[in-house]
C-alpha cells in the first residue's frame, strides 16, 4: 500500500477548476474517478501524521527534528526556534518562509553565537541546519503558533499573559542584536534576505509511540517527518523523485513542493508541480495498481478549511464504467 500526503493540493472548487481544466492529468482523473473519495474536515500535515504515527498532537518539531538530523533528545524539553524574516507587506509584518533566506552554515553559526546570551536564561541554543535551530528548555515553555502555519502570513504577537513576558523581552532583544550583526550587514549590501527574528514553535520532549505503524517506510523532505520515521524505526529518508525508485512495500510519502506556491499563490509554480506529481508518482502507482504490484493507494490532502481522502484498491481500477473526475471534484460544493 502507498499512502500519499499532498499539502497544497486543496484549493477553492472553483479556483481547482481553473487551474486544472487544461492541465492534462490522465492518471490522477482516472484514480479519482475509480476510488472512493471521502470529505474530511480542516486537517494540517502535522495532524495527519500523528494521526497515522499514533503520536498525540501536537507533535514536538523539536524533539523529533533533532532525533533526525543530530542525535536522541533524550529526557529534555525542546523548543524550535528558527531564523526567519519578517517582511513588512501592506500594514503588516509577513513571516517569510525560511526557504527563502538560503542561509549558509557559517552565517548560521555567527548569528547563533552571538544570539545565545540573550536566550540563555531560557535555554542552550543550538543549531542542527542553517535554518533549523533548537532551544534545550530550562523550563517549560508556552504554546506558540507552528512556523508552517505562520510562514506567508502576517505574523500575530504574542499574547500579553505573563508566561510569554519573558519570551517577549528576549526577542526584541533578538531583534535589536540581529539589526546590528554583521552577517545581516552583509547580507544586505549583496541584496540577500536578512534574517530579523526568531521564531519559537514545536516545543515538547520525545514522546512514546502509542501503537505500531502499518507502514515500513516514511519519506519526506522535512526533518520533523523523518524523526518519527526514527522513533518508529522504520526507513526514513528524503523524497525519492518518483515512486517505484527507492523500495518499500508500505510506504508513506509527504509530497510537499505544491505547499508554497499554494501558500503564495503562484498558480504557474503549483500547475508544474502538480504535473510533476501526476508524471512521477501517480502515473507509475496507476500501472503497479493495474499490475498488481500495488494493493491499494491512498491519498491524504490535507488543507485549513477542509480535507480530502481517496482510497484506490487494485479491484477499483477495472470498473471502468466510472468516469474519471476533474479535481474540482476534491473540494465539497
Amino acid at each position: 500500500m502507498l499512502t500519499l500526503i499532498v499539502p497544497g493540493l486543496i484549493w477553492t472548487r472553483q479556483a481547482l477548476a481553473d487551474l486544472t481544466c487544461d492541465l492534462p492529468l490522465p492518471a490522477f482523473t482516472t484514480l479519482l474517478g475509480r476510488g472512493r473519495l471521502t470529505q474530511r474536515p480542516a486537517l494540517r500535515t502535522a495532524g495527519i501524521l500523528a494521526e497515522i504515527s499514533g503520536l498525540a498532537a501536537p507533535l514536538p518539531a523539536a524533539a523529533l527534528r533533532r532525533l533526525a538530523l543530530r542525535e536522541h533528545p533524550e529526557e529534555a524539553d525542546w523548543l524550535c526556534l528558527d531564523p526567519v524574516r519578517l517582511n513588512f507587506q501592506e500594514r503588516s509584518l509577513v513571516v517569510d518562509d525560511p526557504q527563502n533566506l538560503r542561509l549558509t552554515t557559517e552565517e548560521a553559526a555567527a548569528l547563533a553565537v552571538a544570539l545565545a546570551p540573550t536566550f540563555a536564561e531560557l535555554g542552550a541554543l543550538e543549531v542542527l541546519a542553517p535554518t533549523r535551530w533548537n532551544l534545550r528548555l530550562s523550563a517549560a515553555a508556552p504554546a506558540f503558533q507552528p512556523l508552517p502555519q505562520a510562514a506567508g502570513r502576517a505574523a500575530a504577537p504574542l499574547p500579553l499573559d505573563a508566561a510569554y513576558a519573558p519570551w517577549r523581552q528576549a526577542l526584541n532583544e533578538a531583534q535589536m542584536v540581529l539589526h546590528a550583526h554583521p552577517v545581516n550587514q552583509a547580507r544586505q549590501a549583496a541584496g540577500q534576505p536578512v534574517v530579523n527574528s526568531l521564531w519559537p514553535w514545536g516545543g515538547g520532549r520525545l514522546p512514546q509511540p502509542r501503537t505500531a505503524t502499518t507502514h515500513d517506510a516514511l519519506w519526506s523532505n522535512d526533518p520533523v517527518a523523518r524523526g518519527i520515521a526514527r522513533l518508529l524505526q522504520i526507513d526514513g529518508t528524503t523524497l525519492p523523485d518518483a515512486f517505484g525508485s527507492a523500495p518499500a512495500r508500505r510506504p508513506l510519502a509527504i509530497f510537499d513542493a505544491l505547499e508554497q506556491p499554494a501558500r503564495s499563490g503562484d498558480a504557474i509554480a503549483w500547475r508544474d508541480e502538480l504535473a510533476r506529481f501526476e508524471a512521477g508518482w501517480l502515473v507509475p502507482a496507476l500501472a503497479a495498481l493495474r499490475g498488481g504490484r500495488l494493493g491499494a493507494l491512498r491519498l491524504i490532502a490535507p488543507g485549513e478549511l477542509a480535507a480530502a481522502e481517496l482510497q484506490v484498491g487494485r479491484r477499483d481500477i477495472w470498473k471502468f464504467w466510472r468516469k474519471p473526475r476533474p479535481l474540482a471534484e476534491l473540494v465539497a460544493r
